[in-house]
């Protein structure tokens, strides 16, 4: 079992940045990948960024490439995603999770924490 704890949500005018974080704990060592996906209201979930973790490689959606960083520091157990030139699309609870391949697909993601609201507008 793995457990999560999301931080770092909230309102922010468009074109302004947030981190969020993720403190892992658990099973750590059993994920292939762990990272985020977002839920808008009335839309499928959608992969938004994974870091593998053998290696380190790293995976992000079309829809946030050059604007999301995701990190992680080991020593913490946390990941982080930095979210900068933020859109009112990007509105969404963004879900802290473990994947169990490196897609962003909806299959691939294998348990989750409860989410934090991120909401983009003027």
């Amino acid at each position: 079992q793995v457990q999560f704890v999301e931080s770092g949500g909230g309102l922010v005018q468009p074109g302004g940045s947030l981190r969020l974080a993720c403190a892992v704990s658990g099973s750590t060592l059993d994920y292939y990948a762990i990272g985020w996906f977002r839920q808008a209201p009335g839309k499928e979930r959608e992969g938004v960024s994974c870091l593998r973790s053998n290696d380190g490689s790293t995976r992000y959606a079309d829809s946030v490439l050059g604007r999301f960083t995701i990190s992680r520091d080991n020593a913490k157990n946390t990941v982080y995603l930095q979210m900068n030139n933020l859109k009112p699309e990007d509105t969404a609870v963004y879900y802290c999770a473990t994947f169990i391949g490196f897609s962003l697909k909806y299959f691939d993601f294998h348990s989750w924490g409860q989410g934090t609201q991120v909401t983009v507008s003027s």
